[in-house]
């Protein structure tokens, strides 16, 4: 089955979120950091949580990161996501700060569709790295692979 989803959401890009869909088009996952107190946060927006601060650095990270909740949505779903159901939906902890967290899927492999994993052998805790997939023209999506 292929990894693309007829018909699936996409997220809106602007110009505080631009950066990071560049980076995942590069095959590079960034985050924000402030660029006054070196806060990093995610997801991106214009202000600084910590110090109010507007100005704003990007940084790649390792793509490296732990499992640290997931759910399986049961229906009703969204209509593109019936044809996949089930599937998982991952919460990452980054191993550079692991506040800073990420939702995606856990897929068997880069290619792989969002329902490729059993749910039932996702373990709270395991060792994740970041793949990239392309989910249309302008975004390409971090989804996770067992690391």
């Amino acid at each position: 089955m292929s990894p693309m989803i007829d018909n699936a959401p996409l997220p809106a890009v602007d110009e505080t979120s631009q950066p990071f869909w560049d980076g995942t088009a590069l095959g590079e996952l960034r985050v924000q950091r402030c660029a006054a107190c070196g806060t990093r946060r995610f997801p991106p927006r214009p202000m600084c949580p910590a110090c109010q601060s507007l100005d704003v650095e990007w940084e790649a990270m390792s793509g490296r990161a732990t499992v640290w909740s997931f759910i399986v949505p049961h229906p009703p779903l969204l209509p593109a996501f019936m044809p996949v159901a089930p599937y998982n939906v991952i919460v990452v902890a980054l191993d550079e700060d692991p506040a800073l967290r990420m939702v995606g899927n856990l897929i068997a492999d880069a290619d792989a569709s969002i329902n490729s994993v059993d749910p039932a052998t996702i373990t709270i805790g395991e060792a994740v790295r970041v793949v990239f997939q392309p989910a249309g023209e302008e975004i390409v999506l971090p989804r996770w692979v067992r690391a």
